[in-house]
C-alpha cells in the first residue's frame, strides 16, 4: 500500500478509470492507452511528487515513474481494476507509426525484463567460462545455459502469449501455436530428406519435407524466431473472432479454440511460417548489410539520436529488428552502436554533480548517476539534463562519438543482455569468449562517458531551471521561504475572496523576497511592504508582505531594488525584519497574487506544504 495515494492520483489525472483503455509498464514508465488524451492533466503530472515527467508518443500516454514503476503499476492495476494487459476493442486511431509502435510495445514490453534477465544469464555464463571458472562440459555451465537459453529457444511460446493478449486472442491458443512451432517432432523434421524443393537453385530454395492432407509443408526452423508467431497469432485472432460469431454458446468454450487451432496452426506451417521466416532473414541480412556499408556513420547517427528516440518512444520500432538480428544471424550491431549513450548521459551528470552548488541538484545527480550506471537514465534525462538543454545536447554529442568508435572497432553483441554495465557480457562470444567486440564496447563506453564528463566540466550552466513559456505555459518560482497557505485563510477580504486575483499565501520563515521570474518591477510601494512585477511573458504578480503592514510606514522594510528595475528570477527584491513586524502585532502571512488572472485558462498552485526559495510555485496556462 506504499504507493496507494500516488496510484489514485495517477488514475484521477489520466481522466479516471473510464478513460483508460489499457495500461502496462516498462523499466521506468507506466504506458497508458487513453480514450481521450485531452482529459489527462499533463501539467498536474509534471508537478506531482513521485512522477518524473509525462510524454505522449506512439499512441501512448507515458507517465515516467522511475525504478520502482513495477510497484506503482501493481497499485494502479489493483485500484483501477485494469488487470494484466487490460484492453478493449477501442482502436488506436493514430498514424501508422503510432499503430506499429503500439503493437510492438504491447507484444515486447511484458517480456522485456525477463528477456534481459535471460540474456544476462547467458552473458555472465559466457564470461565465467572465458575466465576459466569452468568449461562447457561442466554441469554448472549446462544448467546456467539452460536457464538463460530456454526463453530464447522457446521464444515463440512466450511471444504467442503476449501477442495473443495484444490481438485479443485466447492467450493459451497463442501459446499452443508457438509450442507447435517448436515441437520436437516439427523441429526434428528439418533433418528429414526433402521430398522436393521449391525454387531450386535460387536464394529462395525451399525443401518440402512433410505433407498435411496432401499439401506440401516447407519446414523452417522456428526456434528463437520472432516474426512468424506474431503474424500467426494475428491471423488466429481473426479466425477466433469469426468462430465466436457462428458457434453456439453452449459449445463455444471448447469448439472455438478447437477450430481456431485446427485452421490457424496448419496455415501457419504451410503459408505464414515459411513466408515470414524468409522475410525475417531478408530483414536481418538487409539491416546488417546497410549498417556495414558505413558502420562509423551508422554509429554516429544512431548513437546521437538514441536518447531522443527513447524520449519519444521511437526506439520501440527498432527493438524487433534487434531481436530478429540476434535470432536470425546470431549477432546484432545496433545495440552495440547505441551502448555508449547511457554512459555519455551519466558522464554529464557526474560533471554537474561536481560543479553545482545547489544541494538539491547535487543529491539528485548522485541518485541519477547510480541509476544510469545500470542503464536507467530517465531520472538523469528528465530531472537534470533535458530541462537545462545544454547538458542534454552534450550527452547526445558524446554518445554520437562513442557510437562512431563502436562502429569503427566493429562492436557486436551476441545475446539480448541487461542495461548499462550489465550489457557488457552480451558482447562476449558464447564459444570464442572475450574478443574484439567486448573491448570495442568497453572503449565506446569510456569514450562516451569521458567526453560527456569533460565537455560538461568545460560548459557553464544554471543550477536552477528557469522555464520559458512553451505552448502558453509559464512557471513561477517561490519568492519566499515558508509555509504555504490558501488565500482563503487570510483575514483581508480583498485577498481571501480573490478580488485581486488568484494565487497563494506564504507564512515566511525568513525576511527575504526574491523575484519569482524574469521581468521588470512595475510597482514598489514607498513603504516597501509590497512589490509588483510584470514578467517577460506578461504575467502581473503582486507580493504583499503581511496584512495591513502599510501602516508601519516603511519601518522594518529594506528594499533591495527599485521601481523600473529589470530583474532575473532569484534576484533579491526586499528584506524585512520578521520579528520586528510580529512584535508590532501584525500578521506576516504574505499573499502572492496574479493580478491579471483573467488572462489565463488555468492557474495551478503548488501542493507542497513547505516551500523554499526557487521551488516550483505557480504554473500558468494561457
Amino acid at each position: 500500500m506504499k504507493y496507494e495515494k500516488l496510484a489514485k492520483d495517477i488514475i484521477k489525472n489520466v481522466g479516471g478509470k473510464d478513460n483508460v483503455i489499457s495500461v502496462a509498464h516498462c523499466v521506468t514508465r507506466l504506458r497508458f492507452r487513453l480514450k481521450d488524451e485531452s482529459k489527462a492533466k499533463t501539467n498536474v503530472f509534471k508537478k506531482m511528487d513521485g512522477v518524473v515527467t509525462v510524454l505522449s508518443s506512439g499512441g501512448q500516454y507515458q507517465v515516467v515513474i522511475g525504478n520502482h514503476v513495477p510497484d506503482v503499476y501493481s497499485e494502479v492495476a489493483s485500484i483501477g481494476g485494469f488487470g494484466e494487459g487490460s484492453d478493449d476493442d477501442t482502436p488506436n486511431n493514430g498514424s501508422i507509426l503510432d499503430k506499429f509502435i503500439d503493437i510492438v510495445s504491447g507484444v515486447f514490453t511484458p517480456i522485456l525484463s525477463v528477456l534481459c534477465a535471460a540474456g544476462m544469464m547467458k552473458g555472465f555464463n559466457a564470461l565465467f567460462m572465458a575466465l576459466g571458472f569452468y568449461g562447457m562440459d561442466s554441469g554448472t555451465y549446462l544448467i546456467l545455459n539452460a536457464i538463460g537459453d530456454s526463453l530464447f529457444y522457446f521464444f515463440p511460446i512466450f511471444l504467442g502469449y503476449t501477442s495473443a493478449k495484444k490481438f485479443k486472442l485466447n492467450p493459451f491458443v497463442g501459446m499452443a501455436i508457438g509450442a507447435t512451432l517448436v515441437y520436437p517432432s516439427i523441429v526434428g523434421s528439418m533433418g528429414v530428406e526433402p521430398m522436393s524443393v521449391f525454387f531450386e537453385g535460387t536464394m529462395f530454395a525451399a525443401p518440402v519435407r512433410l505433407k498435411f492432407l496432401g499439401l506440401p509443408v516447407v519446414m523452417m526452423n522456428y526456434t528463437s524466431s520472432v516474426i512468424p508467431i506474431i503474424f500467426a497469432t494475428y491471423m488466429g485472432s481473426k479466425f477466433e473472432k469469426g468462430f465466436k460469431k457462428i458457434i453456439p454458446d453452449v459449445v463455444k468454450a471448447f469448439l472455438v479454440p478447437f477450430f481456431t487451432m485446427l485452421v490457424a496452426i496448419p496455415l501457419t506451417l504451410i503459408i505464414v511460417g515459411p513466408i515470414t521466416t524468409v522475410i525475417s532473414q531478408l530483414l536481418g541480412n538487409g539491416i546488417l548489410a546497410v549498417l556495414e556499408i558505413s558502420p562509423v556513420l551508422a554509429g554516429l547517427v544512431l548513437g546521437g539520436l538514441w536518447q531522443i528516440m527513447v524520449i519519444f518512444g521511437l526506439h520501440w520500432g527498432i527493438i524487433p529488428a534487434i531481436i530478429n538480428n540476434l535470432m536470425t544471424n546470431g549477432y546484432d550491431v545496433i545495440i552495440a552502436l547505441v551502448f555508449s549513450a547511457s554512459f555519455a548521459q551519466i558522464g554529464v551528470v557526474l560533471a554537474i554533480m561536481f560543479k553545482t552548488k545547489d544541494k538539491k541538484l547535487k543529491a539528485l545527480s548522485v541518485s541519477a548517476f547510480i541509476s544510469g550506471i545500470f542503464g536507467v537514465t530517465e531520472p538523469a534525462i528528465y530531472g537534470i539534463t533535458l530541462p537545462r538543454k545544454k547538458p542534454f545536447i552534450i550527452s547526445c554529442i558524446a554518445a554520437s562519438i562513442g557510437g562512431g568508435v563502436a562502429g569503427l572497432m566493429g562492436a557486436q553483441i551476441y545475446m539480448m543482455g541487461g542495461l548499462g554495465v550489465f550489457a557488457l557480457p552480451s558482447a562476449i562470444h558464447p564459444v570464442d569468449g572475450i574478443g574484439n567486440s567486448f573491448y570495442a564496447m568497453v572503449v565506446a563506453m569510456l569514450v562516451g562517458f569521458g567526453l560527456g564528463f569533460v565537455m560538461m566540466m568545460m560548459t557553464k550552466f544554471k543550477d536552477e531551471v528557469v522555464e520559458e513559456e512553451k505552448g502558453g505555459r509559464e512557471l513561477l518560482r517561490a519568492p519566499m521561504n515558508g509555509v504555504v497557505m490558501p488565500l482563503s485563510s487570510l483575514s483581508d477580504g480583498a485577498f481571501s475572496k480573490g478580488a485581486l486575483g488568484r494565487g497563494i499565501a506564504v507564512e515566511p520563515k525568513h525576511g527575504k523576497v526574491i523575484s519569482p521570474a524574469d521581468g521588470v518591477i512595475t510597482t514598489f510601494f514607498e513603504t516597501g511592504h509590497a512589490v509588483g512585477i510584470t514578467t517577460n511573458n506578461g504575467t502581473e504578480i503582486l507580493i504583499h508582505v503581511g496584512m495591513d503592514t502599510v501602516k508601519l510606514g516603511g519601518r522594518f522594510f529594506t528594499p533591495k531594488a527599485k521601481q523600473g528595475d529589470v530583474v532575473k528570477a532569484g534576484d533579491l527584491l526586499l528584506e524585512f525584519d520578521l520579528k520586528g513586524i510580529k512584535g508590532e502585532g501584525y500578521v506576516t502571512a504574505t499573499p502572492i497574487v496574479i493580478t491579471n488572472s483573467a488572462d489565463y485558462l488555468d492557474i495551478f498552485e503548488t501542493e507542497q506544504k513547505n516551500i523554499a526559495f526557487g521551488d516550483d510555485f505557480i504554473t500558468l496556462i494561457k
